[in-house]
């Protein structure tokens, strides 16, 4: 191949590269006209190759180059006299009027004999970074928003002293155990905290501790190194290292084996941590936050959690009450749980029934908070008007024989205290109502049931109201 027909190559083969590419990239003459315009170019400003040939860079209405208005006349550019421009973020303007957020780089093209034969700019439009960047950063406040203090729901008096306890700790740095029932709401505490304290800007790392094997957890928390083990074929930072400065919740903290809690206390004492597989210690700045809904002195007195980790875990206890410790407070969540429910189907519910507020304050609520939303969720499905009846609920909060009625039944059902209930058969009741007129009054107080209770069995095996024969 000859010199000629090699060099022609070779501009052909550049010149697929340049089109090629997803920056744009254009060229000037030395007397500053444009000579060349890739087809990303005429994507970002939206003016074709042959509107742009022969024009200045003027054409774009650099918001910035050199600190300053671009000059018409190139000569006055500073470019030539520096040879480089660094890249800088500016806005160049569409051929449609917006403006389109960019980084602009800026190169003089020399020959052999030091003379500028042109410029080379590239242009990288930042349109669609710009756009990830600012919805994670909303996504990031909308996380902030759910976790400030107003969202956790409550007026009783136990919920005040849980608000006062996370005030406290929040603008301290010790490490908090937050302990209760499954579904009292320990992950949103652990938020709070986080989020209305000095480390606020920096990441919330939650890790469940059950949900995890011994060896998977270690990795998880601590990180691994290369060839740490099969399968580790790259370095890997934990979850420590991912929370620098910010805050790790460890979820069901009382799951973790032997092995990991003394590797925890010696996160929480030393405040470094090794990766599996390597033997360099890497000092940590973070704030650890745990919850379990276990009696955690019950475990160390059976010798199944160390005494140690302990003590260091609940420097600062908060205790969730469950749901039925703050009935007062079930109103309001249902309130809120509505107004969340309606914002997300496109519903109008305006509020329960009576009865219904009745069953959902009657109910024990062995799944507490969460329990309590998913039976509002499960409500939705079923209700077709502005308010939820009886009827939308779980069959659970409606049946009152169910496993999660009051600890006492009979007051359950509105019956004086210590009240026998008999088990009942539909042939039985049945029985019960011809020995009774069918008054489901009298059934009723034989069975230890009340009217309304009677009424659902009726309804539930399909006996009618009256004797057919009425």
């Amino acid at each position: 191949m000859g010199n000629r027909t090699h060099e022609i190559w070779n501009f052909h083969l550049v010149s697929k590269i340049i089109d090629s590419m997803a920056d744009g990239v254009f060229t000037m003459d030395d007397r500053g006209r444009i000579s060349s315009w890739n087809p990303a170019m005429e994507r970002i400003s939206g003016y074709s190759a042959e509107e742009a040939l022969g024009q200045t860079c003027g054409l774009l209405q650099c918001s910035r180059c050199f600190g300053r208005e671009c000059p018409a006349d190139v000569n006055k550019c500073r470019i030539m006299e520096q040879g480089h421009a660094e890249a800088k973020e500016c806005r160049l303007r569409h051929k449609n009027g917006h403006d389109v957020e960019v980084i602009k780089n800026a190169n003089v093209v020399r020959d052999e004999n030091d003379t500028v034969i042109g410029i080379v700019e590239t242009v990288t439009d930042l349109t669609e970074l710009n756009r990830a960047r600012r919805k994670a950063e909303e996504a990031a406040l909308r996380l902030a928003e759910v976790h400030q203090m107003d969202n956790i729901i409550g007026k009783s008096a136990a919920m005040q002293h849980v608000f006062q306890n996370v005030k406290a700790a929040a603008s301290s740095q010790a490490t908090i155990l937050v302990h209760g029932e499954s579904g009292t709401g320990k992950e949103l505490v652990a938020g709070a905290i986080h989020y209305n304290s000095e480390r606020k800007d920096a990441p919330l790392v939650t890790v469940n501790c059950s949900a995890l094997s011994e060896t998977l957890l270690e990795s998880e928390l601590f990180g691994h190194v290369k060839g740490a083990y099969t399968g580790a074929v790259r370095d890997r930072r934990g979850r420590f290292e991912e929370a620098a400065g910010g805050t790790v919740f460890l979820d069901e903290i009382g799951e973790l084996s032997p092995f990991i809690q003394v590797k925890l206390l010696r996160v929480l004492q030393e405040k470094e941590i090794e990766r599996v597989g390597d033997s360099r210690k890497r000092k940590i700045d973070i704030r650890i936050i745990t919850a379990t809904h276990r009696d955690l002195y019950s475990q160390v007195q059976k010798g199944h959690f160390r005494e140690d980790l302990y003590y260091r875990l609940k420097v600062f206890p908060i205790r969730l009450p469950p749901l039925r410790e703050r009935r007062e407070d079930i109103p309001l969540l249902v309130d809120h749980f509505t107004r969340r429910m309606n914002a997300s189907t496109g519903k109008r519910v305006q509020n329960v029934s009576r009865q219904a507020l009745r069953a959902l304050m009657d109910y024990r609520w062995p799944g507490n908070v969460r329990e309590l939303e998913n039976a509002i969720e499960h409500a939705f499905v079923l209700c077709h008007r502005d308010r939820i009846a009886f009827g939308d609920l779980p069959i659970d909060i409606r049946e009152p024989s169910g496993g999660g009625v009051c600890a006492d039944p009979a007051a359950a059902a509105g019956l004086p205290a210590g009240a026998k209930r008999s088990r009942l058969t539909k042939e039985r009741l049945l029985a019960l109502l011809e020995e009774s007129g069918w008054n489901k009054a009298a059934v009723g107080r034989r069975v230890g049931l009340s009217r309304t209770a009677i009424w659902k069995y009726m309804k539930k095996w399909e006996i009618p109201l009256q004797p057919e024969d009425a």
